[in-house]
C-alpha cells in the first residue's frame, strides 16, 4: 500500500491525464515532476480517503475532555450546556477573542479556537452540523478543498469576532460554528457557480435560520458566524468548484491541518502566567 511506484503510468495530480511516473513534466499541463518521485498514487489515495469528519469529531472531543481535566475545579454548571470548562482551560488550549489576540498577542488562536467548545451541547450540536455539511461539501469540492475552506472560514470568523470583541467587550470566543457557516457559504458558491439553485437556496436557508437563532439565544457569537460565512464564500469562490481538485490543494490541506495542530501546541506551552 505504501510502496513507491518506480515504473509505468500515473494520473497527473494537476490535470488528470496519464503520464509516465518518471516524466520530468506533464505533456498536457506542463507541471514539473507529475509523478511526485513515484509517490503520486499514494498521495492521491491518502487525499481522497482523508477522513476529515472523523478528525474533527475526535480532536474536538479529545480537546473538550482535556479542557475539563486541565482545571477540574473550574468546571461550571452550564445550564443547557450541562458542564462548561473554565475560562483558564479554554485560554490555555487556544481560545481566541479580543483579549487573547489583541492584549495577549496570541494571534495564532485564530486557528486553534475552532477546535474548542464550551459545553456538552455546544460540541454535540456543532459535531452534528459538521457531519451533515462536511461530507456534502467534500463531495462537491473534494476533501482537500473542504479542509482549506473549513480552516480559512474559521480564521475569518474568529478574526471578525476578535475585532468585534474590542467594541462589545467579549473577551473569549470558541467553537466550530464559524467553520460550519463557512461550509454553508461554500455550498452557496457551488450552487451559484454550478447553476444549482436548490443547493444554494437550501444552504442559505440554513444559514439564515442559524443566524436568527444566534440573535434569539444568549451567548452565541454572531460575529464569528458572519465572518465564517463570508470567509467560506470567498475562499470557495477562489477555489472554483467547477475545476477538478489538484495536488496543490492536497498539500495546502495538509499545511492547514499542521498549522492548526501547531497553534494548539503553542497555545498550551506559551500560556502567560499572568492569566
Amino acid at each position: 500500500m505504501f510502496k513507491r511506484q518506480t515504473e509505468g503510468s500515473v494520473v497527473c495530480p494537476y490535470c488528470g491525464k496519464l503520464v509516465g511516473v518518471n516524466d520530468k513534466e506533464c505533456w498536457n499541463c506542463g507541471k514539473r515532476n507529475p509523478g511526485m518521485w513515484g509517490f503520486a498514487p499514494l498521495l492521491r489515495r491518502f487525499g481522497y480517503n482523508l477522513e476529515f469528519v472523523s478528525i474533527v469529531t475526535w480532536v474536538c472531543t479529545g480537546l473538550f475532555i482535556a479542557t475539563l481535566l486541565y482545571d477540574p475545579h473550574g468546571i461550571r454548571p452550564g445550564g443547557l450546556s450541562l458542564i462548561q470548562p473554565s475560562s483558564v482551560s479554554l485560554f490555555t488550549f487556544g481560545a481566541s477573542g479580543s483579549f487573547p489576540v489583541f492584549e495577549a498577542g496570541r494571534w495564532w488562536t485564530l486557528l486553534s479556537a475552532g477546535w474548542l467548545h464550551g459545553g456538552v451541547l455546544h460540541i454535540l450540536f456543532n459535531m452534528l452540523w459538521v457531519r451533515q455539511l462536511a461530507p456534502a461539501t467534500a463531495e462537491l469540492f473534494g476533501t482537500s478543498r473542504t479542509v482549506i475552506i473549513y480552516t480559512v472560514s474559521s480564521v475569518a470568523g474568529f478574526l471578525l469576532s476578535s475585532i468585534t470583541g474590542l467594541i462589545t467587550g467579549a473577551q473569549l470566543t470558541i467553537g466550530a460554528s464559524a467553520a460550519i457557516f463557512g461550509l454553508l457559504g461554500a455550498l452557496v458558491v457551488y450552487g451559484r457557480r454550478g447553476g444549482s439553485s436548490r443547493i444554494s437556496g437550501q444552504a442559505m436557508t440554513y444559514a439564515v435560520i442559524l443566524f436568527v437563532f444566534g440573535f434569539i439565544f444568549p451567548g452565541i457569537d454572531n460575529a464569528a458566524h458572519l465572518g465564517g460565512f463570508l470567509g467560506g464564500f470567498a475562499i470557495a469562490w477562489i477555489l472554483n468548484p467547477l475545476q477538478r481538485e489538484r495536488m496543490e490543494h492536497f498539500i495546502a490541506a495538509i499545511v492547514c491541518l499542521a498549522l492548526t495542530a501547531l497553534s494548539i501546541l503553542v497555545s498550551f506551552f506559551q500560556t502567560p502566567v499572568f492569566y
